[in-house]
């Protein structure tokens, strides 16, 4: 007879392999027809809401880990809070201006800016933006995010233009808004004017020049020494030989003390901390110190400018400092943030040479039409010939470059539309106090970057993007600046869209009626766009506000920790100033993704790792698994090593969610539950380590702490069910009669864990949950059509009982050695599998006392034949197994007497007793004969 077709082995679909990359598509599609994402809407639209608000990726390309890391962290919270029962709608959204669209379409089309018109190419960006908003779309879905993908937000958009319209008048009316002459970064390459959160710092190596300046003026201090004026030297150091046509000025530090350091003809004035150095790059030999000032003494004398008929003045200045250089500070307001507020406070001209492209203007003189990088290699020439170029060296030091084109920018005084930090700082700051931010020291760094910045450069000189919304009189050219004005072209905006402004004249924009204060009618409208920075930090009141699903603040904002200088902070400024507090409650950022050796992936490397080909090849959960197994708030690595411990984590979990599927075909949940008190104490175990997992499981949903769930969730699929729980139980799954109470109870843990399991993984294995939802047993209180309409599971208390995990973390204890005696004669080939196996367990004390209480449980627990327990350790044979973690134990192992069961494997002395079952043992023969 074959006796296996009386076992309950496992039969179901799910039995077979993944295949996630073949099935996850036909799950997606599933879940688009069931349209889970408004049903889970309406499941809970009653409750409580929870707002995580998208942070916009930039619609250029296919996503990449970054974008994977983020979205999947997203949609792991939101899946969460709505099976926690709350209200979660998710709206996904983009950023659709800005120059890399623009030069993408350039580059598609084959064309330059100028060939078409203004509102042809803004309409080119735009056709280009939107191909790449549905391309991404689809891949984020393809990653299992489920929100309103059929209605996401876009920058772009007129009703959000029009509201990002708004906040700019509504900062403008509280006088935040500004137009004004300063040295903002600016991008030769993309010739506009960049926000600090555009910029990225790396290596490069520069010219260090020391440049002399002849005294021409000096207040009598150095003349009533008997000096002559003609051989003095202040000593300036700089990297950017280029800003020396703009010199204006040396700065000293007020309170530093400089010396007149003579070296054979010439006298050199420079900071006495810092005259070393000099003397070393220079190399320079016994001077004779002549005299000392205090920098605050040599304010106003006056030097000539090394190569421009010129004169360059003495001023001081706290931000001075003696790290490097001379303590001479080359100073030069049209080209550096410092140097322009000592200019101001001084009376100096903000002296600009160099134009958009990065060219000397005529106010270089002869250094006219030469790139700036070629104007380094002139003026060097020119210092060097002329005997002002005192030592030069070659350094390597960190300096900014623009994010899109990753070449150097320069510090360029340009009139700029600047929106006042200063008028709102404080307030600024008070609100990030009140945010909660993931990790603490978020709230330090971005505290930190506010207080320190400067104000933000709102305008770009580029064509695609939200125009600013200013009109110029014709005639007196004063700025037009009212926000019942620019709530006007808001509506336009709202309407049309924001190609008005370049479509429609300045009467056409304006109401009726509007006239300058000198009288005029007759405007011409700003050309230049706003920041994209300040289209995405408008989102809060563009989407948050404008959605009769969504509300204001939000609960959370979560993105890179890139974005404390971008998102972060504009969405902050803008909101702190137009509503008086921060647009979200709670913040998250993670780290970077990395390659396995924790170095920065990039295609020269070709390290890089594509998360669409990690989805042909392992499935998208895989991906979700290695976001869940990440401590996300650091840099996150991932490599192809990394990508197959996942997958066998990842089939470690599902192999266990197949063997409770597969051991519950038979099982009804409505019929077939055994009530708890009429289980045995290793299922009340099982019960109980389940509960502590949907507890810290749950605790780790609500501190956002997904790599401890992870952890929790395969150390329990592994150590307390497959290694454990579930290998224990296999005999009773197998060989009692289906319908006995012992089988039906090992189902009700098995339902109540499968149940509870596939919940919890739902947010991080989406696809996979759903699919073991599709086939496993359910009751008629909870037969949803998808997991991730069910409830989340909770913990029942009265299944908690700390003397039963006790007792059980003892048996365990023993158990583990004993395994050990098992493995030792297993490799001396005393045994075959542990079912071969008698074991003879000589104990004495507590553990005997122990073990002689549970002698029911110890064939079972520890999976042999037979087990004999004996009191005392004296007479255990030598070659015992000795105790190692517990003392009072020994362990013989043997071949165990009778025959082999056919059907349980088990050896027993009853196998042959039955005439009708010769094959079998006792207890599987009265089985066979019940069935």
């Amino acid at each position: 007879m074959d006796y296996s077709k009386t076992l309950n082995l496992p039969q179901t679909e799910f039995a077979m392999r993944a295949n996630l990359p073949q099935k996850e598509p036909n799950i997606q599609k599933e879940w688009d027809e069931l349209n889970i994402y408004k049903r889970a809407l309406e499941k809970n639209k009653n409750n409580t809401p929870f707002i995580l608000h998208d942070g916009p990726p930039y619609a250029n390309g296919d996503i990449h880990l970054g974008h994977t890391l983020n979205k999947i962290l997203k949609d792991l919270i939101n899946k969460y809070k709505t099976m926690r029962g709350y209200y979660a709608p998710y709206v996904p959204g983009w950023d659709t201006h800005g120059l890399p669209i623009e030069l993408q379409a350039l580059k598609k089309l084959g064309i330059k800016v100028h060939d078409v018109s203004t509102n042809e190419f803004r309409n080119m960006c735009r056709d280009y933006a939107l191909e790449q908003v549905e391309k991404q779309k689809e891949q984020f879905k393809r990653l299992g995010v489920i929100g309103d993908w059929d209605n996401p937000y876009l920058t772009l958009a007129p009703e959000f233009e029009a509201k990002q319209i708004e906040i700019f008048g509504d900062m403008a009316e509280n006088g935040y808004i500004y137009k004004g002459l300063k040295p903002v970064y600016w991008c030769p390459s993309c010739e506009t004017a960049l926000a600090e959160a555009e910029i990225e710092y790396e290596d490069e190596t520069s010219n260090s020049i020391y440049v002399k300046f002849r005294l021409l003026e000096d207040k009598g201090l150095f003349s009533n020494l008997g000096l002559s004026l003609d051989n003095i030297y202040y000593v300036i150091w700089t990297t950017t030989t280029w800003t020396l046509p703009a010199n204006l000025a040396i700065c000293l530090g007020p309170d530093f003390e400089y010396v007149l350091a003579k070296f054979d003809n010439e006298v050199y004035v420079v900071a006495k901390e810092l005259l070393e150095s000099l003397k070393k790059v220079a190399k320079l030999e016994n001077e004779e110190i002549i005299a000392s000032f205090k920098g605050n003494q040599l304010e106003g004398q006056v030097c000539h400018h090394p190569f421009f008929d010129r004169e360059s003045i003495i001023i001081v200045g706290d931000h001075v400092t003696l790290e490097s250089g001379t303590g001479c500070v080359h100073t030069a307001p049209g080209h550096g943030e410092e140097d322009f507020y000592i200019g101001q406070k001084y009376g100096l001209d903000v002296l600009n040479p160099v134009d958009g492209k990065g060219r000397f203007t005529e106010q270089a003189g002869k250094y006219a039409g030469l790139t700036y990088k070629e104007g380094n290699k002139a003026i060097l020439h020119d210092l060097r010939e002329s005997n002002m170029l005192l030592a030069e060296e070659k350094i390597s030091h960190s300096y900014p470059h623009c994010w899109r084109c990753k070449n150097p920018i320069i510090f360029r005084a340009t009139e700029q539309w600047f929106a006042s930090i200063e008028g709102f700082r404080n307030k600024a700051i008070e609100s990030i106090k009140e945010v909660n931010w993931i990790p603490e020291w978020g709230e330090d760094r971005i505290e930190s970057m506010v207080a320190d910045r400067g104000d933000w450069c709102i305008s770009r000189q580029r064509t695609w993007g939200v125009p600013i919304p200013i009109f110029y009189c014709e005639d007196c050219g004063k700025e037009l600046v009212s926000k019942d004005i620019i709530y006007h072209v808001a509506e336009i905006f709202k309407a049309k869209g924001s190609n008005a402004w370049f479509e429609m004249s300045p009467n056409e924009l304006l109401p009726d009626g509007v006239k300058c204060s000198c009288g005029s009618s007759s405007f011409r409208k700003e050309t230049d766009i706003m920041d994209v920075w300040f289209d995405s930090g408008s989102s809060h009141v563009g989407v948050l506000e404008t959605r009769s699903d969504l509300s204001w603040p939000a609960d959370l904002y979560l993105e890179g920790n890139d974005q404390y200088r971008g998102w972060f902070q504009s969405s902050l400024l803008t909101s702190v100033a137009t509503r008086g507090k921060a647009p979200y409650k709670t913040v998250i950022t993670h780290g970077m993704v990395v390659d396995g050796e924790g170095k920065k992936m990039s295609k020269s490397l070709g390290n890089g790792i594509d998360p669409l080909d990690v989805i042909k090849e392992y499935g998208a959960d895989v991906l979700r698994l290695w976001v869940s197994s990440a401590d996300y708030k650091s840099d996150v690595r991932m490599s192809k090593d990394i990508l197959k411990q996942l997958s066998e984590v990842y089939r470690k979990i599902r192999n266990t969610a197949r063997f409770l599927l597969g051991n519950l075909s038979d099982f009804n949940p409505d019929k077939d539950m055994v009530n708890y008190e009429e289980m045995n104490e290793l299922d009340k175990w099982a019960l109980l380590k389940l509960q502590h997992l949907i507890k810290d499981v749950t605790d780790a949903y609500e501190n956002y702490e997904f790599h401890i769930l992870y952890h929790d969730i395969h150390n329990f699929c592994v150590v307390d069910m497959s290694n454990f729980y579930l290998d224990i139980i296999k005999d009773r799954l197998y060989t009692e009669n289906p319908s006995s109470r012992e089988r039906r109870a090992a189902q009700t843990v098995l339902y109540d864990i499968l149940d509870a399991l596939v919940k919890m993984i739902a947010p991080v294995l989406s696809f996979t949950a759903d699919e073991i939802w599709k086939y496993m047993p359910k009751s008629s209180k909870n037969d949803y059509v998808s997991v991730h309409l069910a409830d989340w599971p909770a913990v029942e208390e009265k299944y908690v009982d700390k003397e039963l995990e006790n007792r059980w973390d003892n048996i365990q204890r023993i158990r583990a050695e004993v395994l050990k005696a098992l493995e030792q004669a297993r490799v001396n080939k005393v045994i075959g599998h542990s079912l071969n196996a008698r074991v003879d367990i000589y104990a004495e004390g507590e553990t005997y006392n122990f073990l002689n209480e549970i002698r029911n449980y110890l064939e079972t627990v520890f999976i042999v034949s037979k087990v004999n327990l004996i009191e005392g350790m004296k007479t255990a044979p030598e070659n015992a197994y000795k105790g190692e973690e517990i003392k009072e134990i020994a362990v013989s192992v043997t071949q165990a007497a009778g025959e082999k069961c056919e059907r349980c494997w088990i050896y027993s002395e009853t196998v042959g007793n039955d005439a009708e079952h010769p094959t079998l043992c006792s207890r599987c023969a009265t089985v066979v004969r019940s069935l």
